[in-house]
């Protein structure tokens, strides 16, 4: 398998994209408003944001396989 660039960046984002949907379906979200107080003010753990960047990514990596990088 070739790893370029654009491979490590999309794995990078997959593991952000179900680490996000983890936190915003998983849990109650009073552990991440407790912790980070302020990121939560302004990044809301949503339901709805969270699985449309799921989706952008997932997209994304349909792309880059369609595009052959992959190899």
């Amino acid at each position: 398998m070739h790893f370029s660039w654009e491979i490590i960046v999309f794995y990078l984002l997959a593991i952000d994209a179900i680490a996000a949907n983890i936190m915003a379906w998983g849990t109650d979200g009073k552990w991440y408003k407790k912790n980070f107080s302020f990121f939560s003010r302004q990044f809301p753990d949503t339901k709805g944001w969270s699985t449309f960047y799921l989706v952008l990514v997932l997209w994304l990596g349909f792309m880059l396989w369609r595009f052959g990088a992959w190899g």
